[in-house]
């Protein structure tokens, strides 16, 4: 097995090329959160969107809402990255 780098987890995202969908408005964005669900890196892309305070788009199954959301309620976390993913580089499959 060899070590990913830390933004190589894209290269195993479920949504790999589908940038243009993962960016909706409104009731769209429940179709695009579809598509994180079973997805074997969702937890590193939330911790990217939530360490890089992202505010579009849908990423790691939450919105930018819910990200907002939960960056208020825990701002005390100065690590998503760790808190998700326990800091580890990722291992390929």
């Amino acid at each position: 097995m060899s070590l990913l780098n830390a933004d190589d987890w894209t290269l195993e995202a479920k949504c790999r090329g589908m940038q243009d969908q993962l960016f909706p408005e409104g009731a769209d964005q429940k179709r695009a959160r579809a598509v994180c669900f079973g997805c074997s890196v969702r937890s590193y892309c939330l911790a990217e969107a939530l360490d890089n305070r992202i505010e579009w788009g849908v990423w790691g199954g939450m919105t930018e809402r819910e990200r907002r959301q939960l960056l208020r309620q825990r701002s005390d976390i100065t690590s998503w990255a760790a808190v998700l993913c326990g800091d580890h580089p990722r291992q390929a499959p």
